[in-house]
């Protein structure tokens, strides 16, 4: 029987990507089944310390099991690294995927000028935390460089995936299918880090 662990996220997409990379042995569960628990401030000053934050706040709640978090974002270096831990409310209160996307064209408009046109070297950053009874387990992490690009490309994926471009390929992360993108992305890296700890733990 597949064991469970609780993604401390109410995105849904990041569920999808986590539950893929995991695969069958584990019965990933998030917080949108659990409305009841506050959000957490993510008030740390890395991915790290945000991803801990997470998962040690969804630990307390969820005794006797596993609890993985992560924090991601995207480091632009016209914009010297942001958004970064800002990435997902970067454009300000009730931002999402859109809003922030249009913000950081703004910006780098603002920033970098005409040549905005051409690809601006940028990567992604993901930080991830596992936690037990309120006591945190491991941490890892996994980057991965690219460019953004202008206009956004693609309909798959989510957040900065339709204007992030990884080193090597030609498509966004948007336009390439998820079982690519898993191979390549940040996420997937340091997910494949923590599935090695949690299947040895598993064993």
């Amino acid at each position: 029987m597949p064991q469970k662990i609780l993604l401390a996220t109410r995105n849904a997409h990041k569920t999808l990507e986590v539950r893929a990379i995991l695969g069958s042995g584990w019965n990933v569960v998030d917080l949108l089944g659990r409305p009841n628990l506050p959000e957490v401030d993510e008030t740390g000053l890395t991915f790290a310390d945000n991803a801990a934050l997470k998962a040690l706040a969804g630990s307390k709640n969820f005794p006797g099991g596993w609890v993985l978090a992560d924090d991601s974002g995207l480091e632009v270096d016209a914009l010297g690294g942001a958004p970064g831990v800002r990435s997902a409310r970067y454009s300000g209160p009730g931002a999402d995927d859109e809003s922030n996307r249009q913000f950081l064209a703004r910006e780098l408009q603002r920033v970098v000028g005409p040549t905005y046109a051409q690809p601006q070297t940028a990567r992604f950053r993901c930080a991830i935390a596992i936690a037990w009874d309120g006591e945190m387990a491991k941490q890892f992490d996994g980057t991965v460089e690219g460019t953004v690009v202008h206009p956004a490309r693609g309909e798959g994926g989510f957040g900065y995936d339709p204007v992030f471009v990884p080193a090597g390929y030609r498509e966004t992360f948007a336009e390439l299918p998820a079982e690519v993108k898993n191979t390549l992305s940040h996420r997937g890296e340091a997910m494949r880090k923590a599935a090695e700890f949690l299947r040895k733990i598993a064993a």
